[in-house]
């Protein structure tokens, strides 16, 4: 049975607390360091990558392919100065295609 790694990538701000429970932090503050160190990740059997929704919003398009494999799965996370709610996006977007309705944040009339 294959063992996958944790990752994360963004800000050291941001990465800190990770570290402290063992998971693989990669600082990153430009969109083409992350994608060096992403593209890095997928190769190296990582099941489980965070990225900040600040890097993940300039990597649109390897993002969506990533998705579209069953590993790594790659999880937007806010960085230290707040969300801008693209993670928030992906997960609806998620449950949405896998239900085939908006379950979450549908407004009640």
């Amino acid at each position: 049975m294959a063992t996958y790694k944790i990752a994360v990538i963004g800000d050291k701000d941001s990465i800190l607390g990770f570290k402290t429970i063992g998971v693989d932090t990669f600082p990153a503050t430009e969109s083409e360091d992350a994608l060096k160190t992403l593209k890095k990740l997928v190769s190296d059997e990582y099941g489980v990558i965070f990225i900040t929704e600040e890097l993940a919003s300039e990597l649109h398009s390897v993002l969506d392919e990533l998705n579209k494999r069953f590993l790594p799965a790659v999880v937007l996370i806010p960085n230290s100065k707040g969300t801008l709610g693209i993670g928030m996006d992906q997960i609806k977007q998620n449950v949405e295609k896998a239900i085939g309705a908006d379950i979450l944040f549908r407004k009640e009339g």
